[in-house]
């Protein structure tokens, strides 16, 4: 309980944390408000059967601990004195009693009740988690003020609001886990520069408002009762209290009704705080004992021990979990090993930012203390936030797991101004640089390695006939303008493809396509826009591929004359296109089947061919070996 209304002065000063505010934090916990808290939300018979209080003390201890947040259990020892009214008065025992208003001794508490068999079921669990527990000599929150108090902790876990009367700094009321998880924080600073309110004020509102101490001075409510500790002030409150006591008096201002005074106004009244002899001396004995309660002191064995580190004891933990969980060991170590391995990962970035801080910044592979992340494996994204699956060393019965990003890379720290460090030190931002280059390295060799679309034997024939077709055309475009194309003197031209020809010409014969060499290389798509264009050079050539299927081994004289009939107004290619005509038409008309070979003179002049056909042959034979080249290309 603590005091009474207490939470609801301090409103004003309460913080909505995000959990992350607890990392790399030391926290002592009053575990008897945890179980509390966790065995309040749910009182049906299944809920402690299951053992679900226990099962949510798990989770939230494994959230803390993968933020590297140390925790300290600590839990209530004996019932002081001055507490035992209150303790009767809860338990409803004795309701009806007077209760002893001097009792001299604490009473020790029931070990065997329910609530106590709770208490050492999550101190094992804890322990088997590293996690320590410090039995305090009477109450849990006056021992976690303690520590806050002498610095041994940043901080202590507590629903109690007279932590703060102890001295307490820092108190973490409530605490919530999981996606957007928080954590609600009062600090002392900010009660005093907010409310004007020290460790006296607010023992002395304790006095007056009620708490686990005392029942308060009837008449005083919240507003009353900080009125009168203000006024007062925070160095002579507790003196007055002590000095002269205190009760709360009302004053009618009254009405004049006629010649009635009203003494009993409580519309008109006004609270005055007037002052009494503490006969009784009630009000001491609560006021030593937020003052001087009895706790471990910061030098004794039992502080000593459980403010050192504690290891994680992996198989009591699977035996702890089987037995209250009837979980299997591996789902155990699904649980827990990935934070245990966040945790590790958080130290490690502590000790180089500390390197850092020092001015050393050492690399990574110089650090006496290995780095327990051995790769990262691929880039994740978990609640819409960047992360990493890394996979792990040195870490037994875990392999890979999925860690934020923000601990692997450089991250801002927005804490400090832009004229200092702008970049906390991650844990491993070499490991991000290895997992980059590797991942280009991968996407180079998927490029350079590109399964090509037929087999290896069908794309060197391609290219094989690709080949030949270049060099045909090469030849045939040098035979036409009476250049030579290149590689047209090393083609090998099939003895059965040729016509008889005078070698003493430096023309190169002129050689059949098949179709499937038109069809690949898109040759008739060519000869269709050479039609078009009604070009009679490629016309000649069409004619004279067509006869030569059905003349074989004919020998033309190209020293005779043109025949007669022949048209002369499209040029030598033309007359060349109605001979071959011609000479078909006659092989039909009387020859029959058999075919009369006859020379070709080369030393004759070759025809006549325009400018104009020059320049259109160049152009097309360079643009189908462009043409080619791509293919090549992408075929390589």
């Amino acid at each position: 309980m603590g005091v009474k209304n207490l939470w609801d002065i301090l409103e004003s000063c309460k913080k909505k944390l995000p959990l992350q505010h607890l990392q790399n934090k030391k926290v002592c916990v009053d575990l008897s408000c945890w179980l509390v808290q966790m065995y309040s939300a749910n009182r049906s018979p299944a809920f402690a059967k299951d053992k679900v209080y226990l099962k949510n003390l798990f989770h939230r201890i494994r959230a803390l601990l993968a933020l590297n947040c140390t925790l300290l259990f600590v839990t209530d020892g004996a019932i002081p004195c001055v507490k035992l009214a209150t303790y009767r008065r809860r338990l409803g025992s004795n309701s009806h009693a007077a209760p002893d208003s001097h009792p001299s001794t604490s009473l020790r508490r029931n070990r065997g009740s329910e609530f106590s068999c709770m208490i050492k079921e999550a101190k094992r669990l804890g322990m088997a988690l590293g996690i320590p527990c410090l039995d305090g000599l009477e109450e849990a929150e006056a021992q976690c003020a303690s520590l806050d108090l002498e610095s041994l902790c940043d901080g202590c876990f507590t629903s109690d609001s007279d932590a703060f009367l102890f001295g307490a700094r820092t108190v973490y009321r409530d605490v919530f886990i999981g996606e957007g998880g928080y954590v609600i924080c009062y600090e002392m600073e900010d009660i005093e520069k907010t409310l004007g309110f020290g460790r006296n004020s607010l023992i002395s509102l304790a006095v007056l408002l009620g708490s686990d101490y005392s029942n308060g001075v009837n008449g005083f409510g919240p507003e009353t009762a900080c009125r009168l500790v203000k006024s007062v002030g925070e160095n002579l409150i507790l003196d007055q209290i002590l000095s002269n006591g205190v009760k709360a008096t009302r004053k009618c201002k009254g009405k004049n009704n006629g010649n009635k005074v009203d003494n009993m106004c409580p519309k008109a009244s006004s609270c005055e705080v007037g002052m009494t002899q503490d006969s009784d001396g009630q009000f001491r004995d609560v006021i030593n004992a937020y003052l001087e309660p009895k706790c471990h002191s910061p030098d004794s064995e039992a502080v000593q021990r459980v403010c050192g580190q504690h290891p994680f004891l992996r198989p009591q933990l699977q035996k702890i979990c089987k037995e209250y969980f009837d979980w299997s060991p591996e789902k155990t170590d699904q649980y827990i090993l990935p934070k245990i391995a966040e945790r590790e990962l958080r130290r490690f970035s502590d000790l180089r930012s500390a390197s850092s801080a020092l001015g050393i910044k050492p690399l990574l592979s110089e650090i006496p203390v290995p780095c327990p992340v051995l790769a990262i494996v691929k880039q994740r994204k978990v609640h819409r936030n960047e992360c990493y699956e890394v996979s792990w060393r040195n870490i037994d019965g875990l392999q890979v797991s999925v860690v934020p990003g923000d601990l692997v890379r450089r991250r801002r720290n927005l804490a400090l101004p832009k004229c200092f460090c702008l970049y906390k030190c991650s844990a491993c931002p070499e490991k991000i640089t290895e997992f980059l280059e590797k991942k280009g390295e991968e996407k180079k060799q998927k490029r350079r390695a590109r399964p090509k679309k037929s087999g290896q034997a069908a794309v060197e024939d391609v290219d094989e006939r690709l080949q030949e077709l270049l060099l045909g055309i090469e030849a045939d475009s040098g035979g036409i303008l009476g250049g030579t194309g290149n590689g047209s003197a090393a083609y090998a031209v099939p003895v059965e493809a040729l016509d008889v020809v005078d070698l003493s010409s430096p023309s190169p014969p002129l050689r059949k396509l098949s179709k499937s060499q038109k069809k690949m290389m898109g040759v008739d798509v060519q000869c269709q826009s050479m039609n078009m264009n009604k070009m009679e050079s490629e016309s000649s050539f069409s004619t004279q591929s067509s006869t030569t299927s059905d003349v074989d081994k004919q020998v033309i004289d190209l020293s005779s004359p043109v025949p007669a009939g022949i048209r002369h107004d499209r040029g030598a290619l033309a007359d060349m296109s109605n001979f071959g005509s011609q000479s078909k038409e006659e092989e039909a008309g009387g020859h029959g089947g058999n075919c009369v070979a006859s020379v070709i003179d080369l030393s004759s002049p070759s025809p006549a061919i325009g400018a104009d056909d020059d320049v259109i042959h160049e152009r097309k034979a360079r643009e189908l070996r462009s043409f080619l080249d791509s293919i090549r290309s992408e075929l390589y």
